[in-house]
């Protein structure tokens, strides 16, 4: 512990977001630089615990009072081999975790919890700008080749896992650009692509090969992937989306969050001077509450949109930990994220306990309108209460209602994996599919989760297929698999 006294001399602390009219003429990322000497003083407030339950709320296990320690002592060098040490990726989860170690933090009981995700960015951030980030080749090959389905953070990190094993590994994405949500789901203001892109880099140089535009079960059939490897990670999420079937739902501008945000991704990338799907001059509504509507809201305020409103049929959550959400859990709590900022300083709405029950349509098939009714809590199943009827303009309206499952025709079908009751793959301890030499990581296996989650599965998978090609593994982290996320 660097300053027994830290947690009671320095309050918790964040860097600044930019101004709200500043930022959103841009698209790059919202916060502030943090100062070394600001980090090192939040670094200090760990308190270095006996039992550190920051370790029980991160799903990778994180060492995180080792690097916190180290940090305050200013040995930025060894805190991100402590840290690389668990996390392939921390320039991800360090943008796009909700960080459910800072709420199992031990100071959080009757304190701020430490800034457990700002210092993880800020050290892995540090070692790319010194140059500590290197390839890390194998030194021995096993000539056994694998195949990874899917580019997103579990198969990215089963990816870099097997080859510094030694695999020969292939990662096959069926977009045009590796990455999968983080490359065409998250919005640039929450992650600039050239942190992926970079670390794209170091896997290519230690060894991984990327296919992309390959659609798996269909430019390759599941017989030609099993014949050419000796193992296959399916790693391609839970991509089935959750629809809104209610009147009016065919008309034009009513999309799908995952048909709206690519398009938007791809102007950053320089594919179109403009997304082909645009808010800019609309009444824009996004129905969903959670981390998705938020980068529907940030990216439709960056497009010009002429008014943006978020409906959660949810009511408003608590804005400290209630009592049945007890420390150490994740407990569900009103979040004011950089996009929520921006709705609520250009006037924009955050409507909850509201359930939409008809898109309205004008003459020529476009929505127009959202009609909406105020409902009750779970315990009254959202029962409609009567007389709350009501209809806000809406030209542009963006369903980001979570997703399902992973997509079961094509390439699961034709393997013929076992499937759970709410149609997952199932694995079983070593990530073994019902398939012989098919393994199942992330959100494909486990159902729509957190990218700690994906990361921390990836990295259980290749454990797994490591130790099925070579009879024993060194790999790290072998974590049971489960069918639903605990955070």
């Amino acid at each position: 512990m660097a300053d027994p006294k830290g947690f009671l001399t320095a309050g918790r602390e964040l860097p600044k977001r930019r101004p709200v009219d500043v930022r959103i003429r841009s698209w790059s990322e919202v916060y502030e630089d943090f100062g070394t000497d600001r980090l090192e003083r939040q670094a200090s407030r760990c308190m270095d615990c006996g039992i550190p339950f920051c370790h029980q709320g991160c799903p990778l296990g994180n060492l995180i009072p080792e690097w916190n320690d180290l940090v305050y002592r200013g040995d930025w060098h060894e805190a991100i081999e402590r840290l690389h040490a668990t996390n392939n990726f921390p320039e991800f989860t360090g943008r796009l975790c909700p960080a459910p170690c800072e709420s199992a933090c031990v100071l959080g009981i009757n304190q701020d919890p430490v800034t457990i995700k700002r210092v993880e960015v800020e050290i892995i951030d540090r070692a790319f700008a010194e140059g500590w980030v290197r390839p890390r080749p194998p030194a021995v090959k096993t000539g056994k080749k694998v195949a990874v389905v899917g580019s997103g953070p579990a198969g990215l990190a089963a990816a870099q896992q097997l080859t510094r094993a030694g695999h020969d590994v292939t990662v096959y994405e069926r977009a045009d650009r590796i990455g999968g949500l983080l490359r065409y789901g998250i919005p640039e203001f929450k992650m600039e692509k050239r942190h992926l892109d970079r670390r794209l880099a170091q896997m290519r140089a230690e060894g991984t090969a990327f296919r992309t535009s390959v659609d798996v079960g269909v430019d390759v059939t599941a017989d030609e992937l099993r014949a050419s490897h000796d193992a296959v990670v399916l790693a391609g999420g839970a991509t089935v989306w959750r629809d809104l079937p209610v009147p009016g739902r065919e008309l034009n501008g009513v999309h799908q969050a995952m048909e709206y945000l690519p398009p938007s991704n791809r102007a950053q990338e320089g594919d179109f001077a403009e997304s082909p799907i645009s808010a800019k001059g609309k009444h824009v509504v996004v129905i969903g509450g959670g981390d998705t509507g938020a980068d529907c809201v940030g990216t439709a305020i960056r497009q010009g949109a002429a008014s943006v409103t978020q409906l959660e049929i949810m009511p408003r959550p608590p804005e400290t930990r209630p009592d049945a959400q007890p420390w150490p859990t994740y407990p569900m709590l009103f979040k004011m994220e950089s996009a929520h900022e921006e709705l609520a300083g250009l006037g924009g709405d955050r409507v909850y306990a509201v359930s939409t029950t008809e898109f309205v349509g004008d003459a020529d098939g476009n929505v127009r309108a959202l009609r909406l009714v105020e409902v009750g809590g779970p315990s009254t199943g959202f029962k409609p209460i009567e007389g709350t009827e009501r209809e806000i303009p809406a030209e542009l309206v963006t369903l980001a209602m979570g997703f399902l499952g992973p997509q079961r025709e094509g390439l699961l079908d034709r393997l013929g994996v076992e499937l759970d009751q709410r149609g997952n793959v199932v694995r079983d301890a070593d990530y073994r599919t019902s398939v012989d030499g098919v393994f199942a990581a992330g959100d494909m296996g486990r159902g729509q989760s957190l990218i700690v989650w994906a990361i921390a599965e990836g990295r259980a998978a290749a454990h797994g297929v490591d130790a099925y090609l070579s009879g024993e593994t060194a790999l790290p982290y072998p974590i049971p698999p489960t069918a639903r996320p605990i955070a």
